[in-house]
C-alpha cells in the first residue's frame, strides 16, 4: 500500500465514478483502474461495483467501511507535511541558553528586552555551563544554545561569531594614582583584583602576559563573579583588568585605561547543535541573539 493508492481509493469513495476521479487525480482512466486493480489485490475485495443505472460504480461493504480510516490516514499524511512554524506571540516556550556571567551581562539586557517585545508568552533561562555536560545537554535539548569562546566549542556543532571584545583596567573614581595613561611599572606596583572562576585563584591571562615580560603584579583579591568585581572596585583602590564593553556599563563609578600589556581580544560566539538548525523557534531565538549581540557591538 503506497500513497498513490490510498489517494485513489480515497477519490473513488468520494467520486464513486472513475472517469470523474481520474479526472480529480490528474491521471488517465486506465492509470486509476490499474490502481484499482492493485488495491482489490490488497484487500481481497472488488471495493466497487458497477452502478445498476450504468453511471459510476457503487462501493462494496469493505470498501464503505474504509471511509473513515482512509480520511483520517491522508488527514495524518497531510499534517506530517506541512511545514513545522513558530508563531513568538503565543507561544510559551522555554529556551536556555548556558553562558558565563561577562556575556551574560552584556546579551542578556538586550536579548530579554527583544524577547519580551516580541513574545511575551516566552520564557528565558541563563545557566552557568558545565563544560564537560554542554555536548550531552545541547544534543538533549536540556541547553538550547552555548555562548562561549572557540576553545571551548565542540567541531560538530554550528557556530557564529557574536562579538570581540579587548581589555581595560578599571579604577575607581578619585583614585590616587590620578588619571593618567598608565604604564607598565605602575600597573605592576598596585594591588589588583581578579575575576576567577576555575584553576588557579590568583593568576589568570595577565599573568601569563606579564611572566612572558619578565613582569609581575600582586594580586591581592580574587573574586568568582564579574557582577561583584566592579562593586569592590569602586570601593577600593583595587585594579581590575577586564573586557572593555563589560566595564563600560559600570564607567559613572570607574575610570577605565589601556593596560600597559598587549592581550589578545576575547572573542565570544553562539554555538548550538546540528539538531535545532531547522526548527523555527530555534532559528527565532537565534536572530534575538543575533540582534541582541549587534547592540552589544555598537557600544
Amino acid at each position: 500500500m503506497d500513497i498513490d493508492l490510498l489517494v485513489a481509493l480515497d477519490a473513488l469513495l468520494q467520486d464513486r465514478n472513475v472517469t470523474h476521479a481520474a479526472v480529480r487525480l490528474g491521471i488517465s482512466q486506465p492509470a486509476l483502474s490499474a490502481r484499482l486493480t492493485r488495491l482489490r489485490g490488497l484487500l481481497g475485495d472488488r471495493l466497487f461495483v458497477p452502478a445498476p443505472n450504468g453511471r459510476g460504480v457503487v462501493p462494496t461493504l469493505r470498501a464503505e467501511a474504509l471511509i473513515p480510516l482512509v480520511a483520517d490516514v491522508l488527514r495524518q499524511i497531510a499534517a506530517i507535511m506541512e511545514p513545522a512554524t513558530f508563531d513568538p506571540t503565543s507561544s510559551s516556550r522555554v529556551f536556555t541558553l548556558a553562558l558565563q556571567e561577562n556575556p551574560a551581562i552584556m546579551l542578556g539586557p538586550g536579548l530579554v528586552q527583544r524577547v519580551r517585545a516580541a513574545a511575551p508568552g516566552l520564557r528565558l533561562r541563563l545557566a552557568v555551563p558545565d563544560r564537560k555536560q554542554i555536548p550531552t545537554l545541547l544534543e538533549s535539548g536540556d541547553v538550547d544554545i552555548f555562548v562561549g569562546g572557540a576553545t571551548e566549542a565542540d567541531d560538530a556543532w554550528i557556530g557564529r561569531s557574536l562579538f570581540d571584545d579587548d581589555f581595560a583596567t578599571a579604577q575607581r573614581k578619585g583614585h590616587p594614582r590620578g588619571t593618567a595613561p598608565m604604564d607598565l611599572e605602575e600597573f605592576c606596583s598596585h594591588a589588583h583584583l581578579l575575576v576567577s572562576s576555575a584553576g588557579d585563584p590568583f593568576a589568570g591571562v595577565i599573568d601569563r602576559a606579564l611572566d612572558a615580560i619578565g613582569r609581575t603584579r600582586l594580586v591581592a583579591m580574587s573574586v568568582q563573579s564579574y557582577a561583584v568585581a566592579p562593586t569592590i572596585i569602586a570601593g577600593s583602590d583595587l585594579l581590575c583588568t577586564l573586557p572593555t564593553r563589560m566595564l563600560h556599563r559600570f564607567d559613572t563609578s570607574l575610570d577605565l585605561f589601556a593596560p600597559p600589556v598587549s592581550l589578545k581580544p576575547v572573542a565570544i560566539s553562539a554555538y548550538w547543535h546540528p539538531r535545532h538548525q531547522e526548527d523555527p523557534g530555534h532559528r527565532w531565538l537565534r536572530e534575538q541573539l543575533f540582534a541582541a549581540a549587534g547592540t552589544v557591538e555598537r557600544s
